[in-house]
């Protein structure tokens, strides 16, 4: 997981990918988080995003390191943990979106992945699972 989690804040952004009646969703995110040995998301509850999440889980990223030519597919599942001290050491690694986020607020949502599978790719090796 911890190889995932280098990979993933080294490319910086990475695409979110949910479902919403059928349709794939597809969006950019930054925020990547361990907490408590669980790699963490961060968003609103507000954003369709965390709609989409909460009728179905299963989502997945993906993102791309342009120098190196790999790619990290993510797939798994989210779950929400409403507790403020992971909302709280979301936000501390993130201070930028203080302005709009609090772990006291009724909109911050962090959600970690479970039955995750991560697979690097590139176009010149092997692809290498890792599940957490």
């Amino acid at each position: 997981m911890n190889e995932v989690y280098d990979f993933i804040k080294k490319c910086g952004t990475y695409y979110l990918a949910t479902v919403e009646e059928g349709q794939p969703r597809n969006r950019p995110f930054g925020t990547i988080n361990i907490f408590e040995g669980k790699l963490y998301i961060q968003t609103g509850k507000k954003k369709d995003v965390s709609k989409q999440i909460q009728k179905n889980p299963r989502v997945e990223l993906c993102c791309f390191d342009g120098p190196s030519g790999i790619w990290l597919r993510l797939c798994g599942t989210l779950v929400r943990d409403d507790r403020r001290e992971a909302k709280a050491d979301m936000l501390s690694h993130y201070p930028e979106l203080q302005r709009m986020y609090s772990a006291d607020d009724d909109n911050t949502e962090v959600l970690y992945f479970t039955d995750a599978t991560a697979t690097f790719a590139s176009f010149t090796s092997a692809p290498k699972v890792v599940k957490f």
